[in-house]
């Protein structure tokens, strides 16, 4: 017998992926996984209840890999603010000293703990973020009055997706669990913000309809290979182009290197930096502009 918030895999998979008990059903059981954004269901049978030990050395395996990529990302960040601090001293003789304006960020997930996990990452990283959870499916309901109340210059649109070979070919977003309501909500968002400079969007979760987010209007998304992601991935390409200049343009390749899941799960199309340096800065109570 399960109950949501166990930790299981599935036999028919080998036991490849850690997944949490999300629902319960007469003969399928509802699963959500714990370290990648992949929804699945499988009958009880196939699942097996993951003990104490081997839920610590999966978790203890997922929390390094993690924290290589974000010794990378901190690697590539200071490469990033030397360039800045070697610019601004250029082009600022009088000698004062400068401020970054920061990135407004609006995250929506279709789960929780996800969202925290993510939200936590934002904070380590020194960004700003609106975290709001909601349902996939009705993301493309909620996006619009969103925007219009955090006017954000980055929208990232993830939670679980899945393709499922028995509802059609990969080619055809309805095999996808929820890719058609991601895509959906992108082009909601750009009838608000059409250019991509103006509103950067990260769209998709694991295994989701690439070719169909990158249309939809999407700079960044999953998954070109229907390979699974990470759930910190969407953070990465987010600080990335919140901490590139302005006048510069991200390199596809640039943004997606020190992910978690790399090429195969991530892509998109060459963007704008956000990241916006000015003078002079002097220290006021409640200012929102970030010292250098």
């Amino acid at each position: 017998m399960f109950v949501k918030g166990d930790l299981v895999t599935r036999s028919s998979y080998g036991h490849d992926v850690l997944f949490r008990v999300q629902e319960v059903q007469e003969k399928r059981v509802l699963l959500y996984g714990e370290e990648v954004r992949l929804e699945a269901d499988a009958p009880p049978l196939d699942l097996v209840k993951v003990q104490t030990e081997e839920v610590k050395r999966r978790k203890e395996q997922a929390k390094e890999e993690e924290e290589y990529s974000y010794r990378l990302f901190k690697q590539d960040y200071q490469l990033m603010r030397q360039k800045r601090e070697y610019e601004a001293s250029a082009g600022y003789q009088h000698g004062g000293s400068y401020f970054q304006l920061p990135s407004r960020v609006l995250h929506l997930d279709g789960d929780r703990l996800y969202l925290k996990k993510c939200i936590d990452l934002y904070e380590q990283l020194g960004l700003q973020v609106h975290g709001v959870y909601v349902n996939e499916k009705d993301m493309p309901h909620q996006v619009g009055e969103l925007i219009d109340k955090i006017n954000p210059d980055i929208l990232v649109i993830t939670g679980h997706d899945a393709y499922s070979q028995n509802k059609g070919e990969k080619h055809d977003i309805r095999a996808y669990r929820h890719s058609k309501y991601f895509a959906e909500t992108v082009r909601e968002a750009r009838r608000k913000v059409p250019h991509l400079d103006q509103l950067v969007i990260f769209s998709g979760a694991c295994q989701s309809h690439f070719e169909s987010l990158i249309g939809s209007g999407s700079n960044f998304a999953s998954s070109p290979t229907r390979v699974n992601i990470h759930a910190l991935d969407p953070v990465y390409i987010v600080a990335k182009i919140s901490y590139t200049s302005f006048m510069e343009k991200v390199n596809v390749w640039d943004v997606i290197r020190n992910t978690l899941t790399g090429e195969k799960g991530l892509g998109g199309v060459e963007t704008r930096g956000l990241m916006r340096t000015g003078m002079p800065y002097q220290k006021e109570e409640g200012t929102f502009l970030i010292e250098e």
